[in-house]
This record gives C-alpha cells, sequence and structure tokens, in this order.
C-alpha cells in the first residue's frame, strides 16, 4: 500500500496547473455510518430488492410505497456528520485551488456529507436527499431543472398515515413530488442537477489525475471516466479496502479514503 499512496501523493503534486477529478461512491460515507450500496456490510442497500424499488416505474404504480421506501432510507442519514475522508477531499481542493490549479469532485452520494465537510466544486450525479422535485414532466419543479428543497416539504400527514392519499404534493402544479434521485430507469442527462454533461467535459477533457474512492465500479459514471481517461493516457487510482477492480491502467490503494486520503493530505502539509 505504502509504494501506491506515495505514487499517489507524487501525482497530487505534479498535477499543477491540471485538474484533479475524484470520483466517490458509497464507501467514502460508510465510515460516517451510512450503509453502502453494494458493499459487505449488514446493511448494505443491494441485499434488498433496489432495482425494483429505485425505479420511475415503481413510483408510478406505488408512489406511498416509493415514498416509505426512500424516507427510510433517509432515516439512516439523519445525525451523520462528514468523516476524515470528507475533510480530506476539502481540503485537497483548497490546495489545488490555492496553488492555481483545478478541481472537481463527482460523487454518487445523495447524501449531504461532502457539502457539510465545505467542498465547493462538486457534482452530484445521483440527484441529493435533501431535495425533492415534481413528478410531473415540465412542470416548474421538475425536470429538466426545478426541484424544492425538502425542508419546505410538510410530510407530517404521509409519516402518520403513509398512504397515497398523503404523499406530498408539487405546490406548483398539485402533482405527486418525487425524490431527487436518479432511478435505474432514468438518464442522467434527465435533469440538470446531475451535471452530466459537466462530468463528462471532466472527463474527457479536463481531468489530469483521476480518484477513485469508495465506490464499486458499478455505475454509468465510473465507467465513463475510466474509459475517458484510459483513452487520454490519465494517471488512475482506485481508494477502497477491498478494491473491486483489477486493472493494470488503475493503481489501487487497500485502504479507506479517511485514511489514504489524509495522509496525501499530511505530506503535501495540507490541514484536514
Amino acid at each position: 500500500m505504502q509504494e501506491a499512496l506515495s505514487a499517489l501523493i507524487e501525482a497530487v503534486q505534479a498535477t499543477h496547473p491540471g485538474q484533479i477529478l475524484i470520483v466517490t461512491g458509497a464507501g467514502v460515507s460508510h465510515a460516517s455510518g451510512i450503509p453502502t450500496f453494494r458493499g459487505t456490510d449488514k446493511d448494505a442497500i443491494w441485499k434488498r430488492d433496489v432495482m425494483e424499488l429505485g425505479t420511475y416505474r415503481f413510483f408510478r404504480e406505488n408512489p406511498a410505497g416509493s415514498w416509505q421506501w426512500y424516507l427510510s432510507r433517509f432515516a439512516k442519514l439523519e445525525g451523520a456528520r462528514p468523516n476524515p475522508g470528507h475533510l480530506a477531499i476539502t481540503a485537497l481542493e483548497r490546495f489545488q485551488l490555492a496553488r492555481g490549479g483545478d478541481f472537481l469532485l463527482v460523487t454518487q452520494n445523495i447524501d449531504t456529507l461532502h457539502e457539510q465537510a465545505g467542498t465547493q466544486r462538486m457534482i452530484k450525479v445521483h440527484g441529493s436527499s435533501d431535495r425533492f422535485r415534481c413528478s410531473v414532466p415540465d412542470c416548474s419543479l421538475g425536470e429538466p431543472e426545478g426541484s424544492i428543497a425538502a425542508s419546505e416539504v410538510d410530510l407530517t400527514a404521509f409519516r402518520k398515515e403513509p398512504v397515497e392519499a398523503n404523499v406530498p404534493r408539487c405546490p406548483a402544479c398539485g402533482g405527486f413530488l418525487r425524490m431527487h434521485v436518479l432511478w435505474f430507469d432514468e438518464y442522467y442527462a434527465e435533469h440538470r442537477d446531475y451535471g452530466w454533461h459537466a462530468a463528462c467535459r471532466a472527463a474527457e477533457q479536463e481531468a489530469r489525475l483521476v480518484i477513485f474512492a469508495g465506490t464499486s465500479f458499478a455505475v454509468g459514471v465510473t465507467d465513463m471516466v475510466l474509459r475517458a481517461a484510459r483513452m487520454r493516457d490519465v494517471p488512475v487510482f482506485n481508494i477502497d479496502p477491498t478494491p473491486r477492480i483489477s486493472d493494470d491502467d488503475v493503481t489501487s490503494i487497500a485502504a479507506g479514503a479517511e485514511v489514504a486520503l489524509v495522509e496525501v493530505c499530511k505530506a503535501l502539509g495540507v490541514a484536514v
């Protein structure tokens, strides 16, 4: 691990004035007590039938059931705080920008821990748990660019009696509100908040170093970034306690981000 970690430190130092692109998955938030998606922890979401429940089709068929399932998921996020991995990413952003470089974080996570840690240049390609949006196409609070803060939506009636009649309604048009997340039967480009085109531009044109952290490499965004990095001969590092990719083009570091990225910051003299 030390050899790979040293290589990452050298790569960060050398990425100037170019862009450092970090892509995070659920593993980054695991140290904050949030279950992973496809991990081995006992609460991993993938162990349930997420391919059925996490779809627009299920929402259309059973909006109350969809809301119940997601609210139960979101309950696991309550009270979670950024761990050293999140803070190290923010510190790397400060470091890179202070020396005139560029930085972008692309996260698959819908929690708000990166925001709480202070990261500014970030794209949330799978949406966010702190916002809802209207399910009616072209509503001002729906796709392609509308949403509403979750704090503005009264869930009292639904929590008391989770039936379709109490599913939260859009204040603009009266349609059902839905979670502001990317479902398995939807596309990255359907909502501007997902920042898909900016993520593609970073991967295909701007990034000079790519760091994956806590991801299983099982979704479209990781495939896109990895493919683009290979085509451009961009250095790629993968930080994960149990790396799930074996590739000559990827240097894996068998550690959590809360360990490896903190060590990188220490070597660079950056406070976390």
